[in-house]
């Protein structure tokens, strides 16, 4: 089982009160949580990755392990922590403005 934080915004858009568990076969990558997440939670596609690039939005940021993964290839294994449920996956939304 896996375990995903959503920032605020998008667990009221998914009607979510707390952290998403989802249940992975396979390998554990960004990819893979991102893509078991929007299958289940068919509104978040397109708000945490562009729907025709998949790339990461602009102002959200992920986390595990206390890393910022942010920059990590998609496919790049997520840490053991994270695989096994120890840890969770961070979707965090990033703060801009003077």
């Amino acid at each position: 089982m896996i375990r995903i934080v959503l920032p605020a915004h998008l667990r009221t858009l998914a009607q979510v009160n707390d952290e998403v568990h989802i249940d992975l076969a396979g390998q554990v990558t960004q990819q893979s949580v991102l893509d078991a997440l929007e299958a289940r939670y068919p509104v978040l596609r397109g708000t945490i990755r562009d729907h025709v690039t998949h790339r990461r939005r602009p102002f959200l940021r992920f986390f595990a392990c206390a890393e910022d993964l942010s920059h990590e290839l998609p496919d790049s294994p997520l840490p053991e922590a994270v695989a096994t449920g120890a840890e969770p996956f961070l979707v965090v939304g990033a703060m801009a403005g003077g």
